[in-house]
């Protein structure tokens, strides 16, 4: 039996707001749910890299979103930035503990999706065709 919503939140200390008791999931989702989280949190999976590496290797982000991925990663204590005394300055960066933990959870939903896509390519197909028109996608 499935936990439920009802069940996970009950279990957690409310975060001040009496309209929402479960924020501190909120929060965690929406960072490890982005886009460009998931990429990163891949490519250090496979070891540590420097930001130029990283920003090659995930195709479209750009310098700005790749520093921001990166800051707010370390400071949630997934990736830890190691900064070389060299000229320039090089930094390199790799996941911690916990950060090396998410990534069987990643890989758990790429699994998932890659077993669930000619089903859901299909329901979308059907909904499409009972819906024309629509803006949803």
């Amino acid at each position: 039996m499935s936990v439920t919503h009802t069940d996970v939140t009950a279990t957690l200390d409310p975060c001040g707001a009496s309209d929402h008791p479960d924020c501190g999931i909120r929060d965690m989702l929406d960072r490890v749910g982005d886009t460009w989280t998931v990429m990163v949190v891949v490519e250090l999976g496979a070891s540590e890299r420097r930001f130029g590496e990283l920003q090659r290797a995930i195709d479209g982000i750009s310098q700005r979103m790749l520093t921001l991925t990166l800051r707010r990663l370390e400071r949630d204590g997934l990736v830890n930035r190691t900064v070389f005394p060299t000229v320039p300055a090089q930094v390199s960066y790799a996941l911690t503990e916990s950060g090396a933990r998410l990534t069987h959870l990643i890989k758990a939903l790429a699994d998932w999706s890659l077993a669930e896509r000619d089903a859901i390519a299909a329901a979308r197909q059907h909904y499409d065709d009972a819906h024309p028109g629509h803006a949803i996608r």
